[in-house]
C-alpha cells in the first residue's frame, strides 16, 4: 500500500481530539502527509463549514481519506455525505471502521469528539489500512448508492 494523504476537520467540540490525532498521524508509517482543514481553536463554530472544506478535497482527490470530528460525530458525518463523491461512516470502534472500508469503500470516517485518543487512533488506523474487498456484491451495492446520489444531486 502506498503512503496516503490524510485530511482532518473538526468543530470546536472535536478540536482537541483532532489536534492529538494530527500529532500521532504525522509520524505514522502509512501516512505521507496530514492536512488540517480546521477549526483552529475551541471557539464555537459550525461543523458544516469544515466538513465542506474536507469534503471538497476528497471530491477533488487532493487527499485520499478524511477524518471528521464533532461532538457526536453524527453531524459532521451527515455534512460530509452531502458532498458528491464523499462516502463517510460514523464509527464508534475499529470493527465498524474495518467493515466500512471492506464493504462500502468509504473515503471518510466521522468520530465523536468524546472518543478516547486510544480508541480514535485505533479507528483511524484501521480505516486507513483496510482495503476494499472488490467483491462483486459490494461493488454492485456501492454502485446502487452512487445511482441514488446521482439522481438527487445536480
Amino acid at each position: 500500500m502506498e503512503k496516503i494523504k490524510l485530511g482532518f476537520a473538526s468543530d470546536h467540540r472535536g478540536y482537541e481530539l483532532k489536534e492529538e490525532l494530527i500529532k500521532y498521524f504525522k509520524h505514522h508509517e502509512k501516512v505521507l502527509e496530514v492536512v488540517d482543514y480546521g477549526t483552529n481553536s475551541k471557539d464555537s463554530c459550525d461543523y458544516p463549514d469544515y466538513a465542506k472544506l474536507l469534503g471538497r478535497e476528497l471530491q477533488d482527490k487532493s487527499i485520499d481519506f478524511g477524518v471528521g470530528i464533532c461532538g457526536s460525530g453524527i453531524g459532521i458525518s451527515i455534512a460530509l455525505n452531502k458532498v458528491k463523491g464523499v462516502y463517510c461512516a460514523k464509527c464508534n470502534n475499529a470493527l465498524e471502521a474495518r467493515y466500512t472500508r471492506l464493504d462500502n469503500n468509504t473515503n471518510a470516517v466521522a468520530i465523536s469528539g468524546d472518543t478516547s485518543l486510544k480508541e480514535a487512533i485505533s479507528i483511524v488506523e484501521t480505516f486507513i489500512t483496510t482495503e476494499f474487498t472488490n467483491l462483486e456484491r459490494h461493488i454492485r451495492r456501492n454502485n446502487k448508492i452512487k445511482e441514488i446520489e446521482g439522481s438527487y444531486h445536480d
